[in-house]
């Protein structure tokens, strides 16, 4: 039986008029993807938002499952991120084109820069930000990414972005769960009009045991998972979990059906102790 749970996905708007759905699911490199997963999270979970990464590994397989699904491109948010080995003017261009080819699609919706740090000896990062986001400036122009954004930029990071080129980003993804809630990031990301995205919503795991969200998980007589996820989005966070069993995405899928009170809102965002489970830019000049 198709539940056809997130059909009705809420969407938030980007600067430029796009909508993005506020629910993804995540591939990754390492055992993260699932091609009867991506099958399943299209065609029986109703699922429309997919993200993926040159670095991920996946790009050529998570296509063949676009196109086995048979749902039409056009009702699609693909998600794909520039890895900094292939930073530069010429290399990013060349990148995009190379990943769309293997995906076998015409566009993305959304580009995104994947790292704040270079990978070129004796360039600045900053520099080769400038020049990275310029080729994506011009993807963009040409219709190649309907959006482009980075990945795991901090305020100084955009700021310079912002001194540095024409367009703001329409989309910054970091990690995010009720451990680590950059507050400060996402105000200037509101401020800029920059749609906040998170990754990792479960805290790798770490945050299906937390006792507070045992117990709202209790209350609401909802899985830990889809407390967080919840949580996640009523932030106004477009939330990516991962997930390669059918189970586990059937219950991601199914948060839109309740609401989360204020005081267990709360009880959540007292949760921060600033820990990170993946990549932290932190010391990212």
């Amino acid at each position: 039986m198709n539940m056809s749970p997130v059909l009705s996905c809420p969407t938030l708007p980007l600067s430029n008029g796009l909508q993005i759905p506020v629910l993804g699911l995540g591939t990754s490199h390492y055992g993260g993807f699932s091609h009867d997963a991506i099958v399943y999270a299209l065609t029986e979970c109703g699922m429309r938002h997919m993200d993926t990464a040159k670095r991920y590994g996946c790009e050529e397989k998570l296509g063949e499952a676009i196109r086995e699904s048979g749902i039409p491109r056009s009702e699609l948010w693909l998600t794909n991120k520039l890895w900094p080995g292939d930073y530069g003017y010429k290399a990013a261009k060349k990148a995009c084109l190379d990943s769309c080819s293997q995906m076998g699609v015409e566009y993305f919706d959304l580009y995104l820069m994947h790292w704040p740090g270079s990978m070129r000896p004796g360039c600045s990062n900053r520099e080769l930000r400038a020049e990275t986001w310029r080729a994506l400036e011009e993807l963009y122009k040409e219709g190649v990414c309907r959006a482009i954004g980075v990945s795991n930029f901090l305020v100084h990071h955009l700021q310079q972005l912002k001194e540095d080129c024409s367009i703001v980003p329409h989309v910054n993804q970091v990690e995010y769960h009720p451990f680590q809630q950059p507050n400060h990031l996402m105000e200037y990301c509101h401020q800029e009009g920059i749609v906040f995205e998170g990754y990792s919503p479960l805290a790798k795991g770490q945050a299906l045991n937390d006792p507070t969200v045992l117990q709202i998980a209790e209350k609401y007589r909802r899985t830990p998972a889809q407390i967080c996820i919840r949580w996640s989005i009523q932030n106004n966070v477009v939330t990516i979990p991962k997930s390669t069993k059918h189970k586990r995405i059937q219950e991601n899928c199914e948060v839109f059906g309740f609401q989360l009170e204020e005081v267990d809102m709360a009880a959540l965002g007292g949760l921060h102790d600033n820990r990170h489970v993946t990549w932290d830019p932190t010391n990212v000049e």
